[in-house]
């Protein structure tokens, strides 16, 4: 099957088979989940290949109606399960676990993995490709400067692996960056030991001042303990210590 490739809403969509099922078969089936939604498949340049694993039912949202009419015409076999709908406003209410895999949006791909992070107890695997600098902030350990919110807030649930990166040539129209593939896996943290709500804030608030000690870059969070963990920058405290940070800053603000 030809499939063609177009671009819309910010989204450069996929033209090498080869890239495709590459992305397709990095779905690991972590804890035996047994459907998958691939977000935004536009004319099914990945989809074709996601139908043809026989362990899982695909499942497609798609906001664009012609990419929708393109699908329903050339996947007539996928029909039923074609969600014409914004993923960042869809609830998968009664959904059992489903793993997500797409081409994200470059202009929403934060906005996704905040939904992905609201989901997280029905999303045992995220396999996604989205642009490069950003894949690679995710998955970066802490200590460099690629280390940010996203890496600590996502980093706290999955398990995240950069796979592989994607030139622009395997696009049309080709992307003026460099696309990165990563797979995230869901942990064994059911939840994080501390009020989660402050520990975003406390992350989010961290890194919204980067280059200055935890100790300035906190202030407009009123009450910061004193610790050692303050005369360190955001980049350099893993998920634990962020979680230690959160426990320190709310029995400050309990006293």
């Amino acid at each position: 099957m030809k499939v063609k490739a177009k671009k819309h809403l910010g989204q450069h969509f996929l033209r090498d088979v080869q890239v495709a099922e590459r992305i397709a078969s990095a779905l690991t089936g972590h804890k035996g989940y047994r459907k998958v939604l691939e977000i935004g498949p536009g004319t099914g340049m990945l989809t074709q290949f996601l139908l043809k694993n026989e362990r899982v039912e695909t499942t497609v949202i798609e906001i664009d109606r012609e990419s929708v009419g393109y699908l329903k015409s050339h996947f007539p076999e996928l029909s039923p399960r074609i969600i014409e709908a914004d993923f960042l406003n869809w609830q998968p209410a009664g959904w059992p676990e489903f793993a997500v895999i797409g081409n994200f949006p470059y202009n929403i791909s934060s906005q996704i993995f905040f939904r992905v992070l609201g989901y997280r107890d029905q999303v045992p695997e995220v396999v996604c490709m989205l642009q490069r600098e950003v894949a690679r902030r995710i998955a970066s350990p802490p200590g460099n400067k690629e280390y940010g919110i996203l890496s600590v807030l996502l980093q706290a649930f999955y398990d995240i692996t950069y796979l592989f990166t994607v030139p622009p040539g395997a696009f049309a129209p080709p992307p003026k960056v460099q696309s990165g593939v990563i797979r995230l896996v869901r942990n064994a943290t059911s939840e994080l030991d501390c009020d989660e709500k402050l520990f975003f804030s406390v992350v989010k608030t961290a890194f919204n001042q980067r280059r200055k000690t935890l100790r300035n870059a906190l202030k407009p969070m009123g009450v910061v303990p004193e610790h050692p963990l303050l005369d360190k920058r955001a980049e350099q405290l893993g998920v634990p210590e962020f979680v230690a940070l959160t426990r320190l800053i709310q029995a400050a603000r309990d006293q």
